[in-house]
């Protein structure tokens, strides 16, 4: 059952928000067609079964 909203002190909302900070995706190496690469880690199986492009980006 949905629970009513409470008002948040402005304190509160600054702080919260201030955590959620972006940061730049880390970075493995990885070797494609003898030529070493640095690609996020999240992307590392794309690049190896050939659906991006490494010249692309």
């Amino acid at each position: 059952m949905a629970v009513p909203k409470r008002k948040t002190s402005r304190s509160n909302t600054r702080h919260r928000r201030a955590r959620w900070k972006a940061a730049p995706p880390k970075l493995v190496p990885i070797t494609l067609d003898g030529r070493a690469l640095l690609v996020p880690r999240n992307l590392v199986p794309a690049y190896r079964r050939g659906l991006l492009d490494p010249d692309q980006g």
